[in-house]
């Protein structure tokens, strides 16, 4: 994740039927996240096609917290970065987008 965000393996990858899950570094490459709002748009660029969708909801979890991952029967998709965004060092809590493709 140095170079960009993950992928989650075992997820389905954007645009495809199901909850689609990517991971990134709060401080790089979701740094953005913190002003995420419901309602707001997230582009997904592939090397295929441009998926857009639309925010449902934002919430802070525990890092065990697996439920956000849950599978979908439409095409979602799953930010997931840590928390707290100004902390230096290890974060307790893992910041989740959560998202449906319009």
């Amino acid at each position: 994740m140095r170079l960009g965000a993950g992928h989650l393996e075992g997820t389905p990858l954007p645009g495809e039927a199901g909850n689609s899950a990517i991971a990134g570094h709060r401080d790089t490459f979701f740094r953005d996240l913190k002003d995420i709002r419901p309602m707001d748009e997230i582009q997904i660029q592939t090397p295929t096609a441009l998926f857009r969708y639309q925010v449902d909801w934002v919430k802070v979890v525990d890092p065990d917290d697996l439920s956000v991952l849950a599978p979908s029967t439409e095409s979602a998709l799953t930010l997931v970065t840590c928390y707290p965004f100004y902390l230096v060092g290890p974060a307790p809590r893992r910041f989740v987008v959560h998202a449906h493709q319009n």
